[in-house]
């Protein structure tokens, strides 16, 4: 049962080592020098050496790298060069706000994007399937902050209904703080809502097809109890292959939508991170977005071993 949960947690390790890595180079390649932010544009060129060596920007590349691994390998992420705080406890203050907005999503996605996909798949062929891939492409092919910018104008300038920006906890109030997160997540979610419409269809024609369901109709079942109970249990491999993914894209994904709402979450403190050039921070972040899709895969291969006796028997 726990074999290919340790196969996962094996092959995690030399992935999240060369995320590490190309992170660090590929920081390192952008244009930019992150004590000439710090010192200020018109400060003497003595100010900015001296601010240098005190972060170590002076050492070779490679001396950075083996320094930085050396404190991965003692679980220090760093200390932010700009917010003068660590990067762990820069990343737990946004952790809410970001989490928040993709359960939120992910909330959205599954019960539309499964349904979407289970009807397009019984009525293969028709204008109701051709209709429900029609919107699940417009929902894959429409840019993601184009029409968060049109939800603002909309819901929020026009309207009035929902707030533009900001993010209210959720200890000031259910209602407010859904009210925050809601257009957000709608627009987040629509693109994903696409992908597991498509893999749940092709699931179920897999399966619609196969004699097990034909044996279930022929004894008398109902539609609905020989495709949701036959049907639908033997195609949830892909599918739940499918949810895993599309949850490490809106944890991982949500930059945009977070830039757009102005929401204070992990993926907006990316994005400050690269313009002023904070090498820990955005490092520490891209590797925390790491190791969190490591743990998701590690649960969806747990998940694996429920919805699928032959996978616990292997």
């Amino acid at each position: 049962m726990f074999r290919p949960v340790l196969g996962s947690l094996v092959r995690a390790v030399p992935v999240i080592l060369v995320v590490a890595v190309l992170t660090f180079f590929l920081m390192h390649l952008l244009p930019g020098d992150p004590a000439v932010v710090i010192a200020g544009p018109d400060a003497p060129v003595e100010a900015v050496e001296r601010i240098r060596a005190q972060l170590g920007l002076d050492r070779s590349i490679a001396e950075q790298l083996f320094i930085w691994l050396g404190q991965l390998a003692h679980g220090n992420f760093g200390t932010s060069l700009v917010l003068n705080q660590s990067v762990v406890s820069a990343v737990i203050e946004r952790l809410p706000v970001t989490l928040s907005l993709s359960m939120i999503a992910m909330a959205i996605v599954v019960p539309v994007g499964v349904a979407c996909g289970v009807t397009a798949a019984y009525f293969r062929g028709s204008l109701v399937d051709q209709g429900m891939m029609l919107l699940a492409l417009l929902g894959v092919s429409v840019p993601s902050f184009w029409l968060a910018i049109l939800s603002v104008i909309l819901f929020s300038v026009v309207l009035g209904w929902l707030p533009s920006s900001g993010y209210v906890p959720l200890s000031e109030g259910f209602w407010p703080w859904l009210a925050a997160l809601i257009q957000p997540a709608v627009i987040l979610a629509l693109f994903q809502i696409g992908f597991l419409a498509r893999t749940t269809r092709s699931a179920m024609l897999e399966v619609l097809g196969q004699d097990f369901v034909r044996t279930a109709r022929s004894k008398g079942l109902t539609e609905w109890l020989a495709v949701m109970k036959h049907a639908f249990r033997n195609a949830l491999i892909p599918v739940v292959t499918a949810m895993g993914i599309i949850l490490s894209l809106l944890i991982g994904g949500s930059v945009i939508i977070e830039q757009v709402f102005a929401l204070p979450g992990i993926g907006r403190l990316v994005v400050q991170g690269i313009l002023v050039r904070d090498y820990p921070l955005v490092q520490g972040c891209l590797l925390l977005f790491g190791c969190t899709f490591v743990i998701i895969n590690v649960l969806i291969d747990l998940l694996y071993t429920v919805v699928d006796p032959r996978v616990r028997n292997d």
